[in-house]
């Protein structure tokens, strides 16, 4: 094993309107007593609505770590009380990693399934409404607190305080924190941005991102 983790929680939601928004969405998720089913398409008894921007098999199961609300309560002390598990709209609360210590393409025993790093977690305007600020979508930008998603390689179960294990890790040196670190970079090295094109098992979007990037810079 090459890195332990700890799934806390297990969420899942269904559509509704938004408090204060009007907004139709399934970003208020409640936790799950025993075992889930975790599928290509992500955990059942859970909704996607808007579905250009969430769900499908790269952003199956969204991870997210339960150390990551400190940060938050600290940067928004006004608003401290509404940073706790579930609040990032995520479907597995976990403990014992974060985006530091989770990496792209990192091969992750979950309960019974098997699943992989995609991606990270961008913010969006339904993020902003849950939480009820706008200043919140540039501050995960920023912060790099925005969780990881994942394609789900084997299908199987999941339940609070089975592990999250990392048992495979293809790309050492490409954590989620450094991924996030270069979406929000004005001035970002063409050969960093070349090897994310290249990089195996990142998510075909952020290999597109990388080549306009790279076009806009000069690059190949």
């Amino acid at each position: 094993m090459i890195a332990s983790g700890r799934i806390d929680e297990v969420r899942v939601g269904q559509a509704a309107r938004l408090d204060g928004s009007g907004k139709r969405t399934a970003y208020r998720k409640s936790p799950v007593t025993g075992r889930v089913v975790v599928a290509e398409l992500g955990l059942a008894g859970d909704t996607q609505v808007e579905r250009r921007y969430h769900g499908g098999p790269e952003k199956a199961v969204y991870a997210y770590p339960v150390s990551g609300h400190a940060g938050w309560a600290a940067e928004f002390p006004e608003i401290a009380d509404r940073f706790h598990p579930g609040a990032m709209g995520e479907n597995l609360v976990i403990a014992g990693l974060d985006e530091a210590g989770v990496h792209i393409g990192d091969v992750i025993r979950a309960g019974t399934a098997l699943l992989q790093v995609s991606q990270l977690r961008e913010p969006c305007a339904t993020f902003a409404a849950a939480l009820g600020t706008p200043q919140v979508v540039k501050a995960m930008a920023r912060s790099g607190r925005c969780g990881w998603y994942c394609r789900v390689l084997e299908a199987g179960q999941v339940a609070a305080g089975d592990g999250h294990d990392v048992i495979e890790r293809p790309n050492p040196g490409w954590s989620i924190a450094r991924l996030a670190a270069l979406a929000v970079d004005k001035r970002p090295d063409p050969a960093v941005l070349e090897e994310l094109v290249h990089l195996p098992h990142v998510a075909d979007y952020w290999r597109q991102w990388a080549r306009k990037r790279l076009a806009r810079h000069g690059g190949a």
